[in-house]
């Protein structure tokens, strides 16, 4: 199950905020164990920079698929 959790600083740590709907589906209480995978999400922005143009999508789309047929 993937969820998007809340990170907050608690005295020297930080913890993670479970929402309450998972909490209680997955029968979650204190001192319980859990594996937590870490992702942090993509800023594709900064990766491929942005598309600047003043074509509509719909005309790109077309430009693209010119020669595919």
């Amino acid at each position: 199950m993937a969820i998007q959790v809340t990170i907050k600083k608690w005295g020297n740590s930080l913890a993670a905020i479970f929402p309450k709907e998972v909490v209680e589906k997955e029968h979650l209480k204190e001192n319980d164990k859990v594996f937590v995978e870490v992702v942090k999400p993509a800023n594709l922005k900064k990766m491929f920079g942005s598309l600047k143009t003043k074509m509509s999508g719909q005309a790109f789309k077309d430009m693209v698929k010119e020669g595919w047929e």
